[in-house]
């Protein structure tokens, strides 16, 4: 038995109300370019939308002249998806709260993820969305997500409770030293100044 490897997310696909909602939403409001639309090749009464979140992958929206937006927050239950995260920058993070009140939409305020902050708001058909922006750079060639198995491993060791800037540091140095060569026979820490 073999797996099925996968690389990356394709795209996902959400399913909308009219057309002019979700282009008002995903470009309007979220700054995504509309970068294709076609008909859904499986229900000829739709649309298919199809949006850039900036990392060139793809969130693609059904929509219906027929179906009207309902802001009622969607379905929780088992097998149904609670939240979409999108990747902002500190930059834009921090004027998020701002932008967000400007247009009279409800959120949460910033929440303290330890590893990066979050900001939650609902679509305007219901769907959570979490506006997240991480606390840390990765070093050259190694991904977040590799940072955060490696700051895990960190606070599991120390038997912390969560992720915080502290396990991120010192995940970013272990990795530094670990993927980068050096000259240096000791890469230890140094105290330049006591000399």
């Amino acid at each position: 038995m073999r797996k099925l490897q996968t690389q990356g997310v394709h795209h996902i696909t959400l399913v909308g109300a009219d057309r002019q909602t979700s282009i008002d939403f995903w470009e309007g409001v979220l700054g995504m370019p509309f970068v294709f639309e076609q008909p859904n090749l499986d229900r000829d009464s739709e649309s298919h939308l199809y949006f850039d979140p900036g990392d060139g992958r793809l969130i693609t929206i059904f929509t219906d002249e027929s179906r009207k937006p309902e802001p009622t927050r969607t379905p929780t239950d088992i097998g149904c998806v609670h939240h979409l995260a999108l990747s902002i920058s500190q930059a834009t993070f921090w004027q998020a709260v701002e932008r967000l009140d400007e247009r009279g939409i409800k959120h949460s305020g910033v929440k303290d993820r330890g590893f990066m902050d979050s900001i939650y708001f609902n679509d305007p058909l219901g769907f959570l969305i979490e506006l997240a922006s991480y606390r840390f750079e990765p070093p050259w060639g190694v991904s977040h997500g590799q940072v955060m198995l490696e700051a895990h491993r960190i606070r599991v060791a120390r038997g912390d409770h969560h992720i915080d800037r502290i396990h991120l540091a010192d995940a970013i140095e272990k990795l530094t030293a670990k993927t980068f060569d050096s000259l240096s026979d000791d890469r230890d820490p140094k105290d330049p100044y006591s000399r």
